[in-house]
């Protein structure tokens, strides 16, 4: 398997390149486009990175603020698992439909301004979520917080290819996914113990308070955009946009890859805790909660994901973790608790280090409206986040766990397909470049 990038044909690859210098007296005379850029340990990366870190805690924390207290929200209404699910599926639906429009709105006023604006909004609606007082106002008030949280994921993407280094970027990224990680395993383990002594409703009071925190630090650590230049995105021009990026098929891969990984990481952590609830396990609510300390390991295995692509390659890097991730569902099917937990860790470490690579493949590859590249993204990758949630949680109310690890053992079949027609159309396009250097 030769080490290529996500399927990228050799002409993308040239045009991806920075352009070499005929002669050495040329490149001195030519600027560098990147001069100015973040990188590491230069001045403000160390802000910027702490900045984004504080970010992805807050956002992951948040929108799945919900999904370790399911047992209790289903036991305090009276609902079922699957219904339950939708206070989880609301907001990353929410999130999927706001985050392309929010991202031209980015255009225009900048990436820091509407990074800072969703998530004071989405704080502030995590203040008013523990009084709602039906199942139908908290989904409501949570698929709103989605829409809120929305202009942050693809205004950070784009803010971090505008202003680091390309040689910096995947790493960059990577941090930001590890304060995902960070904010979903922190914002889990707080609701799980706080809902054990006080309740759900309190548990979610908790979450929002961390993240009052977190954009305050945000606010505060972010440094000024130096390489950003609005511009006004009207919606004939967006959809123009939009339509140019689905055209190019290695984006499209992407966004499928994207959405696959999410679809296993959302199935599985809706149903995990309703799993370790009941028989033969039987694990109190603040045991459960504590269990997403795994999110240590998609922290670590995103950080690392631009030294595996060094090493292994792209596509590599990809086949790795639909290899990971799809061991460790199968590991959960026993009754261990030990191999279920064993298995969690391979779920997390693969999930987070495909999701890296992809979403630093997609800043990499559009070279215009990134924000808008990085947008599509987003919303494959929170589609897969909420159908994964609703089909995993139906799957494990018709038919148990079994059925929740088949969807997903599914879903980690469709992403080792796309990634194997790449490797298949890559080496083709490499014998026909050959072939033709040889004539």
């Amino acid at each position: 398997m030769p080490p290529a990038d996500t399927g990228a044909s050799v002409t993308d690859r040239a045009a991806a390149s920075p352009q070499l210098s005929t002669s050495s007296s040329s490149s001195a005379a030519a600027p560098d486009p990147e001069a100015g850029k973040l990188r590491p340990g230069g001045p403000g990366y160390r802000r910027m990175s702490f900045a984004l870190f504080a970010a992805g805690v807050a956002t992951f924390a948040l929108l799945y603020s919900t999904q370790a207290l399911l047992p209790a929200i289903s036991g305090d209404l009276g609902v079922s698992p699957d219904q339950a699910s939708w206070t989880v599926s609301a907001a990353t639906f929410g999130l999927a439909l706001g985050v392309i429009p929010l991202s031209a709105v980015s255009e225009r006023f900048g990436r820091r301004t509407l990074m800072t604006a969703s998530l004071s909004v989405a704080s502030v609606i995590a203040l008013l979520v523990p009084f709602a007082p039906s199942l139908g106002v908290l989904i409501a008030l949570r698929a709103v917080q989605g829409v809120a949280l929305a202009g942050l994921p693809a205004s950070a993407m784009a803010f971090l290819a505008e202003e680091v280094r390309a040689k910096a970027l995947v790493a960059a990224i990577g941090l930001f996914v590890a304060g995902n990680s960070i904010g979903g395993m922190s914002g889990r383990i707080v609701t799980g113990w706080v809902a054990q002594g006080w309740g759900w409703r309190a548990a979610l009071g908790a979450v929002g308070l961390m993240a009052v925190v977190c954009a305050v630090t945000f606010r505060l650590l972010v440094p000024k955009a130096r390489h950003f230049a609005p511009r006004s995105v009207g919606p004939r021009a967006l959809a123009r946009t939009l339509g140019g990026h689905l055209a190019d098929p290695l984006l499209r891969r992407l966004y499928a890859i994207g959405a696959l990984f999410m679809t296993v990481f959302g199935a599985v952590y809706t149903v995990i805790g309703y799993r370790l609830v009941a028989e033969p396990f039987n694990l109190p609510q603040g045991i459960v909660g504590s269990v997403f300390v795994i999110y240590l390991v998609g922290t670590a295995s995103s950080a690392a994901a631009g030294q595996l692509v060094a090493r292994v390659g792209r596509r590599g890097a990809l086949y790795l973790a639909v290899g990971t991730t799809s061991t460790g569902l199968l590991l959960t099917l026993t009754d261990s608790v030990g191999a279920v937990l064993a298995g969690l860790v391979l779920i997390t470490a693969g999930f987070f280090a495909g999701h890296a690579v992809a979403s630093s493949s997609v800043s990499r590859t559009a070279k215009t409206a990134r924000a808008q590249a990085s947008a599509l993204y987003q919303c494959a990758y929170y589609v897969g986040s909420s159908l994964g949630g609703a089909l995993g949680a139906a799957a494990f109310h018709a038919v148990g766990w079994q059925g929740t690890v088949l969807l997903g053992l599914a879903a980690m079949l469709g992403a080792a397909s796309i990634t194997l027609y790449a490797t298949r159309k890559a080496v083709a396009e490499r014998r026909l470049l050959h072939l033709a250097r040889a004539a």
